[in-house]
């Protein structure tokens, strides 16, 4: 249930893909711009977003001063952080971690009519997808996702806003030339682009959001997480959560004690471990069962090693 090697991790170009398909919300960076031509001054904002053939296509509010910029220059740049919803988010500011993130660069292409409009379709069907699929997931799926925030982990709640009518909205098509995977610590990884394209985003990492908050605001899976820990790979954990997770498997943050000496006060730091599925998570039902079995798995070794079982 345990493992760094290869064959137990995703490919950076994976991690990349999978973080564009399990997030809706990035930072667009455009070069600021005016009557004199372009300037070296970057705007960033938030933007939404969605994925088609592998490609980010940003709706950027009528107002933003993106629309100015591209304008002039073209040149962007445009970063997806991993999901770290409700009491994950918390926890990772508290230890001044940041989640693994996607950093794009290339040029953004403004949708004109014809290509605006296939484009919103698209949203559309992304859209009631999403709600078709949760409609019909199973109860081994529902009981893992029934803790978590409904409305900030679904995507089709939070990109209902770009079809409502209220706000009108500029549609652009992000062509990228670089990417980079920059980590937890900070480090940073550069991406063949080729790699990117060629790879695909795992079928769960849209739900991946509601996966990690269900989780985590759950007391007894999180309390599941922490008997992962004791039971594969002998870690006293005192607290534990839900990191990222992808079709190998998932990542916890595990709070454990720091090596201290006799005379020192007991000190705990938050450390990451990697957990690895028997088989493959094709999607989310997969994920969720193998994930149950684990927590039952764990329960039983306890339980024989209490003398319980």
């Amino acid at each position: 249930m345990k493992g760094n090697n290869k064959a137990t991790l995703l490919t950076l170009a994976e991690k990349c893909k999978n973080i564009l398909a399990s997030n809706w919300l990035g930072h667009l960076n455009t070069i600021k711009s005016d009557a004199k031509g372009s300037k070296e001054n970057i705007y960033t904002s938030k933007v939404k977003y969605i994925l088609k053939r592998g490609k980010p296509y940003i709706w950027v509010p009528e107002h933003e001063l993106h629309n100015v910029n591209t304008i002039i220059d073209e040149r962007s740049s445009f970063s997806v952080a991993s999901p770290y919803p409700g009491p994950l988010g918390k926890l990772l500011r508290s230890v001044n971690k940041f989640p693994a993130r996607v950093a794009l660069t290339g040029d953004v292409v403004t949708l004109k009519d014809k290509k605006a409009q296939s484009v919103a379709e698209s949203l559309k069907e992304v859209m009631l997808s999403e709600e078709k699929t949760v409609k019909e997931f199973s109860y081994t799926v529902s009981g893992v996702l029934s803790s978590s925030n409904q409305f900030s982990t679904s995507r089709s709640e939070n990109l209902k806003e770009l079809i409502d009518g209220v706000e009108k909205y500029v549609i652009y098509k992000f062509n990228i030339s670089s990417c980079m995977f920059v980590d937890g610590n900070g480090g940073t990884h550069e991406v063949d682009f080729e790699d990117i394209e060629k790879c695909k985003a795992d079928l769960l990492a849209p739900y991946s959001a509601k996966l990690i908050d269900g989780i985590n605001r759950s007391e007894a899976r999180r309390r599941g997480l922490i008997l992962f820990c004791f039971i594969y790979l002998n870690v006293n954990a005192r607290d534990a959560y839900m990191l990222s997770l992808d079709r190998k498997g998932f990542d916890v943050l595990g709070k454990v004690r720091s090596n201290t000496t006799k005379d020192e006060v007991d000190e705990y730091q938050w450390k990451q471990y990697r957990f690895t599925f028997k088989e493959e998570a094709g999607d989310v039902e997969s994920f969720c069962r193998q994930l149950v079995q684990m927590e039952e798995e764990a329960v039983k070794k306890v339980s024989s090693y209490s003398g319980l079982g």
